[in-house]
């Protein structure tokens, strides 16, 4: 069985899937107490960003479409692996407009208490609106590799845009994570 994907050992796994609590991890309160939005996931587990890439390029056009920059404008790009009880779990790559944060703590290594979303808020761009958007695909093999993906495991991409008060668009976040490894919970009153 487990040839055909039906069944799989997952060493490293942890107890259970992390949940993704959707909307409470958005919460300005979590990020603005300098909080990680992170936190709201993995309540005692171990949580380890192993790989940070932090830099400057030009946008693509899916990009500057959604940041209302011209294609080619400069953005900043911050790229992090996360790594669940030793397990790689997520690969999140966040976009921002240049002209926002160009000079900030955003462009560091380590952003700071509350990371990227309290930078945002000293800036005078706090985000007051997120939007997420979900698929679910199979992996490409570099993703596969970067996961330490199961054969015919699937990967869940979520696509999130923050904006400011106004409307702009201050972040595109493009997040790739093991399906295996999570559960999305969306918790809100009707």
């Amino acid at each position: 069985m487990t040839d055909e994907g039906l069944a799989q050992t997952r060493h490293g796994a942890g107890v259970g899937p992390l949940r993704r609590r959707g909307i409470q991890r958005l919460a300005q309160e979590r990020w603005g107490s300098g909080r990680s939005v992170w936190s709201a996931d993995v309540e005692d587990r171990e949580l380890v960003v192993d790989q940070i890439d932090v830099r400057e390029e030009t946008a693509s056009e899916g990009v500057a479409d959604a940041l209302g920059v011209p294609p080619g404008a400069p953005v900043w790009v911050r790229g992090r692996r996360f790594v669940l009880d030793g397990k790689p779990v997520l690969f999140a790559t966040s976009h921002l407009p240049s002209d926002i944060v160009a000079a900030s703590a955003i462009t560091r290594i380590d952003s700071g208490p509350g990371g990227t979303y309290a930078r945002l808020a000293e800036l005078g761009h706090e985000p007051v609106h997120f939007r997420e958007e979900i698929r679910s695909r199979m992996p490409s093999a570099a993703e596969a590799e970067r996961l330490s993906l199961a054969l015919g495991t699937p990967v869940i991409q979520i696509v999130r845009t923050a904006f400011a008060q106004g409307g702009r668009a201050v972040e595109v976040n493009e997040m790739t994570l093991d399906s295996a490894s999570y559960v999305l919970e969306y918790d809100f009153d009707a």
